[in-house]
């Protein structure tokens, strides 16, 4: 069965698009008019490498067996779709016409899978325990998210690791780590089987005979995506300096012993919450796949540029500890550090 499926972003979010696109789906992908004047016009393209070769393969979206078009966020009707991605970063769903679709959307009840390293507000309130009016202050527009259905929501773990081509134009994304995007599931079954569909529909692509990277896995648990949050507070967040940007390689091996620990102390926090030790992904591992991440992260390179608002997840993560009574002494210098830096940006442009 072929599914519609609507996308809120055109950078990160054409990643997923053409995975869908590939296994035979329809995608809308929501962009300002500019880049979806080109993206009817021209397509995507999206450079993944397979297994054992050297060279990243350009998939095109004209190419591909569904069906791609791009609007702005006023043409979009959500009852048109089957379901929602959410791939822009959380400062974005505060732009005026975003936040009117997003009540659309909620009123449509339509599932709804965020794959924003910041989980959305209705997500984290179908966590037990939390008190999410309290972890407010991490999230640039908190209303934005007020009508939605928590169990209509979910979350995914945007691991794999992609960036747009700016020589090459907005409709171009080359992916560098093609790892897995790490869904946990919805609350009813009826959304669930949308779900699994398009998890096994992206698993039996072939091109040439041989796998594609970068496949939709589906968890039961909902702590999976979690996983994350300590990488970004050992890798991503501390790419932030008081003055400049380092490469994550460097902010996770230049004191590997202190990254181990606040790696570890996260991973913690995310335990007391309700995970289960097998939700983890094993610090070794996280620091062999650093010694490849040779530049800062997107936060670290959007404040470097001036930015006043990034994603918040360590300031979230924070405030989460909190709740769970975990101490966050070595966090709060991260926290402080992206603090200071946001502010000085704010107070250039003023």
């Amino acid at each position: 069965m072929a599914y519609k499926i609507v996308i809120l972003g055109a950078s990160y979010g054409s990643l997923l698009g053409t995975k869908l696109l590939m296994a035979g789906q329809d995608v809308t992908l929501v962009c300002r008019q500019a880049t979806a004047d080109l993206i009817n016009a021209e397509g995507t393209d999206v450079r993944i490498k397979l297994r054992g070769e050297d060279e990243h393969r350009s998939f095109r979206s004209d190419d591909l067996p569904g069906k791609l078009d791009a609007k702005t966020p006023e043409q979009v009707n959500p009852d048109e779709y089957d379901m929602i991605a959410l791939a822009m970063s959380e400062p974005q769903y505060c732009n005026a016409s975003i936040v009117d679709l997003l009540g659309r959307i909620a009123a449509s009840r339509k599932p709804c899978l965020s794959i924003m390293n910041m989980p959305p507000l209705p997500y984290l309130r179908r966590i037990k325990g939390l008190d999410t009016k309290k972890l407010e202050a991490s999230f640039t527009c908190p209303d934005a998210w007020s009508g939605f259905t928590p169990g209509a929501v979910t979350l995914c773990s945007p691991d794999p690791q992609a960036y747009r081509v700016p020589e090459d134009g907005a409709n171009t994304l080359h992916v560098g780590l093609p790892t897995n995007f790490k869904a946990a599931p919805f609350e009813t079954d009826e959304h669930n089987k949308i779900l699994r569909d398009l998890e096994a529909a992206i698993d039996a692509v072939r091109v040439d005979g041989q796998d594609v990277p970068v496949k939709l896995r589906v968890f039961d648990s909902l702590f999976v995506p979690f996983a994350k949050w300590s990488m970004l507070l050992t890798g991503n967040y501390r790419c932030v300096l008081p003055e400049g940007a380092r490469p994550i390689k460097e902010a996770v091996h230049g004191d590997i012993d202190l990254s181990k620990r606040i790696y570890e102390l996260v991973n913690e926090i995310v335990s007391r919450l309700g995970a289960d030790p097998e939700d983890r992904v094993p610090f070794e591992k996280y620091a062999k796949a650093a010694n490849g991440l040779l530049k800062p992260s997107s936060a670290a390179r959007a404040i470097d540029g001036g930015a006043q608002r990034v994603e918040r997840v360590d300031m979230l993560v924070t405030l989460i500890a909190e709740q769970v009574g975990v101490s966050v002494s070595e966090l709060s210098g991260i926290v402080e550090t992206v603090n200071a830096r946001l502010q000085a940006n704010a107070l250039e442009h003023t």
